[in-house]
C-alpha cells in the first residue's frame, strides 16, 4: 500500500482505515494494535503456538523448530524496563531458532553519541530480519514502522508495549490463556471476564478487551476505584460491541459470578502527581478467604509483575493461571513469529 507523506497526515487518520498499512501480501506485518487480530487470525495462531508446544515436549522436537527459522535474526530493543516480556520473546526466538541481538540501555549504545533513535533503528534493520520493541514513548512503534517503511529496507516491528497504549502480545497471550482453559467448557464466548485494578492506565487490560470483543456473549465486570476505572473511549468502544459491561467498586460481590478474574497493580510509573499513593487499594486484592467465594472452574489471572493484589498463598490453588499463562507467552510469541515469516506450516513436517 502506498504511504502517505507524512506521519502527522498518516496519523491523522481513524485506526480502521490505518490498519491496511501494518500489513504486507494480504497478511499481519507489522504487530501494533489488538484490533489487528481477527477471531480466524486467532485460532490460526492458537493451533500453531498449542503445535509449538506439543513438538518442544516430542524426541528432538526442540532441534527440529530451533531449525525453522535459524536464517532469521530479530533485535529485542527494550529502551523501557522490563523482564517477563524481554525473556519471553528471548525464549521465543530461542525456540524457533532466531539469533538475537539487543538493547536495553541506551547509554551504552550511540544514542550516547547523540545518535538519534530513528537512525538507530534504521541501522538495526540493516542487520536484523525483525524489530521487537519496548518503549516508554506512546505511539513510538508505530512511527518506527512508518519511518522503516519508506526505506528500502523495511522489517516487521513488533511492539512489545508502547507507553500507554497497547501491549498487543500480551493480550494474545492472555486470550490463548483463557482458550487453553475453556477448552471443554465450550470456549470463550458466553463467559464473564471481570478485570480488576488500574483499568484506566493498563495497557494489558485495553490490550486484552479489545481481542475479546471478537467472542460471542462475553459479558465484563469492571472493578476499580472510580478514578481508575475503565477510559471512556474504552467504554465506548464495548457498547459499541453490544458487550454487557458492569462497573463497580464491590470485588467480594461480583467473585460468585465470574469465569476468569483478570487481577493488575496500579501503574503508578505514569502517576506523575502520586494520587495513587492516597488510595487504600486493600479492598482490590485478592485474598484465600474471598477466592472461596469463586466458582470451581473459574480462573485467575495476572499479566505481571505483582505486588499485593494477589495472596502467595494462592499460587497453589488450582484455579491460578498466571504462571501457565507467563510460560504461554512464550508458546504464543513463538507461534506470531513462524507467522510473521510465513513459515508456520513447516511444523506440519515434524
Amino acid at each position: 500500500m502506498e504511504r502517505l507523506k507524512t506521519f502527522e497526515e498518516y496519523l491523522r487518520q481513524p485506526l480502521e482505515e490505518r490498519l491496511p498499512y501494518y500489513e504486507k501480501n494480504q497478511r499481519v506485518y507489522h504487530v501494533m494494535v489488538s484490533q489487528q487480530f481477527s477471531y480466524d487470525f486467532l485460532m490460526k495462531l492458537f493451533d500453531t503456538a498449542d503445535l509449538v508446544k506439543h513438538i518442544t515436549h516430542k524426541p528432538n522436537g526442540a532441534e527440529f523448530l530451533a531449525s525453522v527459522l535459524q536464517h532469521k535474526r530479530a533485535m529485542l530493543y527494550f529502551t523501557q524496563p522490563s523482564t517477563r516480556t524481554f525473556l519471553s520473546f528471548l525464549t521465543a526466538c530461542q525456540t524457533v531458532g532466531m539469533n538475537t541481538g539487543e538493547v536495553r540501555d541506551p547509554s551504552l549504545s550511540s544514542e550516547l553519541k547523540g545518535e538519534s533513535q530513528e537512525d538507530g533503528l534504521r541501522t538495526f534493520s540493516s542487520y536484523f530480519d525483525a524489530i521487537i520493541m519496548r518503549d516508554p514513548k506512546p505511539g513510538f512503534c508505530e512511527y518506527v514502522a512508518y519511518c522503516l517503511d519508506q526505506t528500502s529496507r523495511s522489517v516487521p516491528i513488533i511492539n512489545g508495549g508502547s507507553g500507554k497504549d497497547q501491549h498487543p502480545t500480551q493480550a494474545l497471550l492472555d486470550v490463548y490463556t483463557l482458550y487453553r482453559s475453556f477448552q471443554e467448557q465450550g470456549g470463550i464466548s458466553g463467559k464473564t471476564c471481570c478485570f480488576v485494578g488500574d483499568l484506566l492506565r493498563g495497557r494489558a487490560v485495553r490490550s486484552v478487551i479489545y481481542l475479546l470483543a471478537r467472542y460471542w456473549k462475553v459479558e465484563m465486570y469492571m472493578v476499580a476505584p472510580d478514578t481508575l476505572q475503565i477510559a471512556p473511549d474504552l467504554e465506548h468502544f464495548l457498547q459499541e460491541q453490544e458487550i454487557k459491561v458492569h462497573k463497580t467498586d464491590n470485588l467480594e460481590e461480583v467473585l460468585p459470578h465470574v469465569d476468569s478474574l483478570y487481577m493488575t497493580r496500579v501503574q503508578d510509573e505514569y502517576d506523575l502527581s502520586q494520587e495513587s499513593a492516597l488510595l487504600d487499594y486493600s479492598k482490590f486484592h485478592l485474598t484465600i478467604e474471598n477466592v472461596q467465594r469463586m466458582q470451581k472452574h473459574a480462573i485467575i489471572m495476572h499479566p505481571l509483575p505483582r505486588r499485593h493484589e494477589i495472596d502467595p498463598s494462592i499460587d497453589s490453588d488450582p484455579r491460578a493461571m498466571y504462571w501457565r499463562q507467563l510460560r504461554n507467552g512464550m508458546y504464543i510469541r513463538a507461534a506470531l513469529l513462524l507467522y510473521l515469516f510465513n513459515m508456520e506450516h513447516r511444523l506440519a513436517e515434524y
